[in-house]
């Protein structure tokens, strides 16, 4: 009964507070699932009715307040208000912001209260000695400055900055402080720099520690840093010092030395502080060699086609991060040249450290082949779409390829309009193809130039030239943009005159087909020291034709018509000579075969470039000579280490009358000697020569002439080269190689040669060419030997 009696007690207290509960929450009585408010019961959102600043002096209230998103009448919200705080800190004119409110006017009022930061008045140096810049010229190297507000974490970045520049002098002790002084009334700050400088500090000494496996001498030229002597101030920069340490450090690695470790430690003299003692402390650690190298992924492309583009880390050779590097972009290059342009290649490595080995494995993501969707171009101002258009490779519905891309570039940027092209992507909405997007950047390709210049060929000479590389007759007013060639140039000299019109349009009425036209009238005075024993005269002009054969082949067709006068013979007792004087009509058709794989015509760096040109004169054609003439040019170049190339050039001419000219007119024939030919001698002064004490020459029916140069970049204008230049002119094709000189009197072999340094220096105005060439032997009519001479050579365009 009893248990009967608490169960039932329980029962109705549990009840009771049940709806006790519930009478709370819904006091109403509304219905439990029914969570909606009354807008009576909703908390009010209050407007804001003023905006208050305090303590602004400088910076006028309304322009605080337009900094701010938060307007009267707007709702208040503290989001806005955040923000609006964050906003005015980022202005720079204040250190402090608070934010407070209080009810005004059936809203809130915003009362905002800042301390302006102090506006520098003035900078002051103390104790510069030895900094020979003006007081003007250091205060612009620092991030603080009169008139501006002060802010003390730039003071400290200009104290590192005077640092640095007392370090750059070698005064790596200086101490260096600053001082704020405030005026609380104008809150202006005057700041003062105070400078102890202390003793200049030289190093003494480096002293390499640690390295086995390369000599102290190897790893110091690897160092910027040096020690004191004649030609270096042994100044210690902690930045370049720091750069030294992974400088060797990356040597080491790319050696194989995975492990190393090098430090440094500065240590002043004992005696004198001012001399420092850097040692460079080297832990080798083992020598690492590649092991197995495994491919994984490919499905395209074999195993045995991505093995041999590596060539950096295989199998027996030093492993190092950076050869791996160059190994993955040859297997990216290799899938990107077959239209993967999305193929990843993911390196592993497992160290072995007993073996001292590195197997590597390649996982490649190859992913699917993507297509040429459209081909876009950008940047172009000046010139036409279809201009660049026409030079690329690669056309809209064929897979990307690598090597139509590089040659598309190649070939873009030998038309001389573009300073920089480049290449980009867009997607579209097929997976599979992408735009290519065409990025230039024009170069100025009109010019106005003027000057003078000093050849060893025409001595001083002046000139004005007008051209236009990409010319468009049709574009009134501007004329240009069509990719066609004008050029108008005069010249003025000691020794030669001269007029010159050119045009090329390179596609003839949108064929691919070149056509070109020159005219020109030319003088060269008698001059013996340049080789001329004769006046001559030229005025003539010429029509071209020209096609691409393949990508590298192209073909030529030249008419040209010349009337030239030979006048005022340096003797005349020399038969030779005299035979030529007189005026004689020219008239020539020249075919021609060109092969130009240079990777740029400006600055060639590899590739080959092979011309051949046969010349038939007279005959149906007319004129008063009849001959034929030959000429090739080849010339290879090899890229080598640090941007220096290695050339190899070989020229080839002969030449035949035939019908009633029994001898090739002096101004059709070769000549050798000089800045262009073979350097050491005088111009023009190899081959035959006249019978007279001038030894004036006559030049000959052949000519062979064999150089080889190497040139190596200091400057991104300046090159310096080293040449060896052989051959000679003949005065008849079967005398050639023969065992006699240009005379045919035997001697040792009938070649002349000559060595020697030079410079190539690019100028605003054109390039100049500066050489100095040794002879190896006497030119003939000499009875000795002569010593070397110099070369130079200025010209209008590079």
């Amino acid at each position: 009964m009893r248990r009967l009696i608490l169960i039932s007690l329980t029962t109705f207290l549990l009840f009771v507070s049940v709806s006790f509960v519930f009478a709370e929450e819904n006091p109403q009585g509304q219905p439990q699932g029914n969570s909606a408010v009354s807008s009576a019961e909703a908390p009010s959102v209050k407007n804001v009715t003023a905006i208050e600043v305090k303590g602004n002096k400088s910076i006028s209230t309304n322009v605080i307040i337009s900094k701010m998103k938060t307007r009267i009448g707007s709702a208040y919200q503290e989001n806005i208000i955040s923000d609006d705080l964050k906003r005015l800190y980022l202005l720079g004119f204040f250190s402090d912001i608070k934010i407070d409110t209080e009810a005004y006017k059936d809203g809130l009022k915003i009362i905002l209260n800042v301390v302006e930061r102090p506006i520098i008045e003035k900078i002051n140096f103390t104790g510069i000695n030895r900094i020979t810049l003006k007081e003007d010229k250091i205060k612009q190297q620092l991030k603080s400055r009169e008139t501006q507000y002060l802010d003390y974490p730039s003071l400290s970045e200009d104290v590192r900055t005077l640092k640095k520049m007392y370090e750059k002098i070698g005064y790596n002790q200086s101490d260096i402080t600053y001082k704020v002084e405030l005026n609380a009334e104008t809150n202006k700050a005057v700041i003062g720099f105070h400078v102890v400088e202390g003793q200049k500090v030289r190093i003494k000494d480096i002293i390499i520690q640690g390295n086995k496996s390369f000599s102290s001498g190897r790893i110091l030229k690897l160092l910027k840093t040096k020690r004191a002597w004649f030609f270096n101030a042994g100044v210690l920069k902690e930045e370049v010092l720091s750069e030294d340490m992974e400088r060797v450090k990356s040597f080491y690695q790319r050696e194989g030395f995975t492990d190393v470790t090098v430090e440094n430690e500065i240590n002043p003299d004992a005696k004198k502080a001012y001399l420092l003692y850097i040692t460079i402390k080297v832990v080798e650690g083992k020598k690492y060699l590649v092991g197995s190298v495994l491919i994984q992924g490919n499905k395209d492309i074999t195993e045995k086609a991505i093995l041999s583009r590596l060539s950096e880390c295989v199998p027996g050779k030093v492993f190092s991060a950076d050869a791996m590097k160059k190994d993955i972009i040859s297997m990216q290059g290799l899938y990107f040249d077959r239209g993967y342009i999305a193929a990843q290649v993911q390196e592993s490595v497992i160290v072995n450290p007993e073996t001292s080995r590195v197997d590597i494995t390649y996982a490649i993501i190859e992913n699917q082949v993507v297509y040429v969707d459209k081909i876009k171009v950008r940047g172009n101002i000046k010139t036409k779409d279809v201009v660049i258009r026409r030079e690329m490779r690669i056309h809209p519905g064929e897979k990307f390829d690598g090597e139509k891309l590089r040659r598309s570039k190649e070939r873009l940027t030998n038309l001389g309009y573009f300073e920089e092209v480049s290449y980009d992507t867009e997607d579209t909405q097929t997976p599979d193809k992408k735009n290519l997007v065409v990025d230039v950047k024009e170069s100025k390709t009109g010019a106005f130039s003027f000057g003078g210049g000093y050849s060893t060929v025409d001595q001083f000479v002046g000139f004005v030239e007008v051209e236009q590389k990409n010319f468009d007759w049709r574009n009134w007013p501007y004329f240009t943009g069509a990719g066609q060639n004008l050029k108008l140039r005069a010249s003025i000299g000691n020794l030669s005159n001269g007029f010159e019109l050119s045009f090329t349009e390179p596609w003839m009425f949108d064929y691919p087909v070149s056509f070109g036209f020159d005219l020109y009238r030319r003088t060269h005075d008698r001059d013996t020291e340049t080789g001329y024993g004769y006046d001559e005269q030229v005025t003539g002009g010429d029509l071209r034709l020209g096609k691409e054969i393949s990508e590298y082949l192209r073909g030529d067709l030249m008419y040209r018509l010349d009337q030239i006068k030979i006048s005022n013979p340096s003797t005349t007792t020399d038969k030779d000579l005299n035979d030529e004087v007189g005026t004689n009509v020219i008239s020539v058709i020249s075919p021609g075969l060109t092969y130009d794989s240079r990777d740029n015509v400006f600055d060639t760096r590899k590739g080959n470039l092979l011309t051949a040109s046969f010349d038939f004169a007279g005959g149906p054609l007319g004129g008063d000579k009849n001959y034929t003439k030959f000429f090739t040019r080849a010339s290879h170049y090899f890229p080598m280490p640090r941007g220096a190339v290695l050339e190899l050039r070989g020229r080839l001419g002969l030449a035949e009358p035939y019908g009633s000219t029994e001898k090739i007119p002096i101004y059709e024939r070769f000549f050798a000697g000089g800045a262009y030919t073979i350097r050491g001698y005088g111009e023009r002064k190899l081959g035959p020569v006249t019978n007279t004490s001038d030894h004036d020459p006559l030049g000959g029916a052949s000519m062979a002439v064999g150089n080889i140069e190497y040139t190596y970049p200091l400057f991104s204008f300046l090159k310096v080269a080293a040449f060896y230049d052989v051959g000679n002119v003949w005065e008849k094709i079967g005398d050639i190689f023969s065992n006699k000189d240009a005379n045919g009197v035997a001697d040792s072999g009938g070649l002349k040669s000559g060595f020697g340094l030079g410079l190539r220096i690019k100028t605003p105005i054109g390039p100049i060419m500066l050489d100095y060439g040794i002879p190896m032997d006497k030119e003939p009519g000499e009875s000795s030997k002569k010593s070397g001479q110099f070369h130079f050579s200025a010209s209008h365009g590079f």
